[in-house]
């Protein structure tokens, strides 16, 4: 019995190491290539459609050949709710100048729906629960928003939540350039609106 425990270490000894090597020499994983990001600045914009709350197909293309396009990837939360003053607000300023509004909620339809009437939402909005516009867009921040040149090009990417305004004022000095008129400082205008209130 002595002896086959004896063999038995000699012989774990013996394959131990071996085993070892071979763990060493095996490849490595390579790691996952990343995913080139399209979706930025200077690039065109990606193919998208959505349908709209009347159940309407809208295609970007046909937003893009007449004027340059807001698009909004959000939901409901606190922070986007605040916000959401300042790009109604934006929204209002340009209309009239050619620029397009699309809020695209990651919400159920009927919270949405209920939302919509609350906030009084004058823009064209769609629901997207699933997120696969996030995919599209090459995004998983809430909100992003991506302002579009007439003729499709990609103008800006602003991502991350700002309820003081300030990105929201941005954009829209952005968008007064590509429209060639005087910004509207939206952020000062909602808070002068807060003063009345």
């Amino acid at each position: 019995m002595k002896r086959l425990v004896a063999a038995a270490l000699v012989f774990g000894l013996i394959v131990a190491p071996a085993g070892l090597q071979a763990a060493e020499k095996a490849p490595a994983k390579a790691p996952a290539k990343p995913v080139k990001k399209t979706v930025v600045p200077g690039a065109k914009a990606p193919a998208f459609s959505v349908l709209n709350a009347k159940g309407k197909v809208v295609k970007l293309k046909s937003l893009t050949d007449k004027g340059p396009v807001l698009v909004r990837l959000t939901c409901g939360c606190s922070g986007c709710d605040k916000e959401l003053a300042y790009f109604q607000e934006l929204h209002k300023a340009y209309k009239g100048q050619g620029l397009t509004s699309v809020a695209i909620f990651r919400e159920p339809d009927k919270k949405v729906e209920g939302y919509v009437k609350k906030k009084n939402l004058k823009m064209l909005y769609a629901v997207d629960s699933k997120g696969k516009a996030w995919s599209v867009w090459q995004t998983k921040k809430m909100p992003t928003n991506f302002l579009i040149a007439k003729g499709g090009t990609i103008i800006a990417v602003a991502d991350g939540c700002d309820p003081s305004g300030l990105l929201a004022k941005k954009l829209s000095e952005k968008v007064a350039k590509l429209l060639k008129t005087d910004a509207v400082n939206v952020q000062q205008v909602v808070k002068q609106q807060a003063k009345k209130k």
